[in-house]
């Protein structure tokens, strides 16, 4: 394990360089001038240091409501009837910003067992107690395998997975509207039905997080570094975390009902979360309201 101050320092470096990334500034890694954001990074990097410390001490779930805490204006969450309380789970996630992912592990207190299929990442493993937690997933197709068996060894032992089958940041559904975020779920991969046929007890629950992106976030001048909404979208997550004056939003989480994945085909099964997911991204109130509560349906 890293000491404290070699850990805050790790964490510095990696978060500059990530800042840098996002900005599309990699002309600024080899020069003086990566100084000028290391306050940014180095204010982040003791954060995140301190979240590792409350997951060691009380879990993922109130170490993510900690850390949720300090960077958002709160948390309102709907359909958490429709998580199971024990027995194999895997819950299917969009990714619209980084806070989105403590917004849905403060979210999943009732399921401590919680596992989290994760892009490999330095900054995570710069973070020992969360990657415990997590399953990682390399860049390379040769060492999927490997997440394949321990993805479902935890569900065959009754736990619960979670993962984002974009595989990168999505637009958030309140700041670019269901439609561009309908569309991004185009690109979700399906291999999560690789899981389910090898687990087939597994019941699949749909998640939808929204307002975890800051409007004003998205309209900062910065963000006119990036040509594409893709790059302006992961610019604008990362001006959120490092500047405190956009974290005025309530994340927003929505459980809608369970799939049973026994008995579908993953092309079925994949239809049949994309149109789950699309009716909680439909439910989305344009008055800002919560998600209606969906019906429970069978399957």
């Amino acid at each position: 394990m890293l000491r404290s101050d070699t850990q805050a320092d790790a964490l510095t470096e990696i978060n500059l360089d990530d800042l840098i990334d996002s900005a599309g500034l990699l002309w600024m890694r080899k020069t003086p001038l990566r100084h000028l954001l290391r306050p940014w990074a180095r204010r982040f990097a003791l954060t995140a240091q301190s979240f590792d410390v409350r997951v060691r001490q009380h879990g993922l779930s109130e170490g993510g409501a900690w850390l949720l805490a300090q960077m958002s204006a709160g948390l309102s969450t709907a359909g958490l009837e429709h998580l199971p309380a024990k027995g194999p789970v895997f819950i299917l996630s969009n990714h619209p910003g980084m806070t989105d992912t403590v917004a849905l592990f403060a979210s999943l207190a009732s399921r401590p067992d919680l596992r989290v299929i994760a892009l490999d990442r330095p900054f995570l493993r710069a973070l020992p107690h969360v990657a415990r937690q997590l399953i990682f997933l390399p860049d390379n197709e040769s060492g999927r395998g490997a997440v394949i068996r321990d993805a479902a060894r935890h569900l065959r032992q009754g736990g619960a997975l979670l993962t984002f089958p974009a595989g990168e940041i999505e637009p958030d559904p309140a700041v670019s509207g269901p439609e561009a975020a309908l569309d991004a779920l185009q690109a979700w991969s399906g291999s999560y039905g690789l899981l389910t046929r090898l687990v087939p007890e597994t019941r699949v629950v749909p998640a939808v997080v929204s307002h975890v992106i800051s409007p004003g976030a998205t309209q900062h001048p910065l963000t006119l570094l990036r040509s594409n909404a893709h790059d302006k979208a992961k610019l604008a997550a990362a001006l959120q975390v490092a500047l405190p004056r956009y974290r005025d939003q309530t994340a927003r989480v929505a459980f809608g009902p369970a799939l049973n994945a026994d008995g579908l085909d993953q092309k079925a099964l994949c239809a049949a979360v994309t149109a789950r997911i699309s009716q909680l991204i439909q439910a989305l109130n344009p008055d800002d309201q919560m998600p209606e509560c969906l019906p429970e349906a069978s399957g």
